[in-house]
């Protein structure tokens, strides 16, 4: 009795059929997971941005109350209505008396607050006042240690081109 082939040619057309067809549909497929998976970035970012857009209209319509406007002008520009008293509680502590802190980058924060306490307790409106009086005061620069180098004989003609 002759011995069997391991592989018939039916055998070998049927493997190099299923190999070419894995071949062909590997690209597709690799293509449709990763549209899928973009799709499904493009729906969350898409859901971020409604609630954005609804948080947005919440704000806007909170705005349009007047009490809420005169509150927020109380807190944050530190108004006052007609014949009140404002008063600035000021911590004489100090901000970094107040909260310790246990990290490292806690601590440089802490110190770069300690450093200047009254710019933190400042309104914005003396911010902005003492950013023009810095502006109108001219420093001026000290003079060079080095003398500049003597132009050439003749040249009298500045180098500004």
């Amino acid at each position: 009795m002759a011995a069997r082939p391991r592989f018939t040619s039916r055998a070998t057309v049927l493997v190099l059929v299923l190999c070419s067809l894995v071949a062909i549909l590997a690209y597709p497929t690799r293509q449709f997971i990763s549209q899928r998976a973009e799709i499904s970035a493009q729906r969350a970012k898409a859901d971020h941005a409604r609630q954005q857009v609804e948080q947005l209209r919440r704000d806007k319509a909170r705005w349009q109350d007047p009490e809420y406007v005169k509150a927020q002008a109380r807190a944050r520009l530190h108004y006052a209505m007609p014949g009140e008293t404002p008063y600035i509680a000021v911590d004489p502590a100090g901000p970094a008396a107040s909260r310790p802190s246990a990290s490292a980058s806690g601590t440089a924060s802490a110190a770069g607050a300690a450093a200047d306490p009254a710019k933190a307790t400042k309104p914005w409106y003396a911010s902005i006042w003492d950013s023009v009086d810095a502006a109108d005061t001219v420093a001026l620069a000290p003079a060079s240690p080095r003398p500049l180098p003597p132009s050439p004989a003749g040249d009298t003609s500045s180098h500004d081109h």
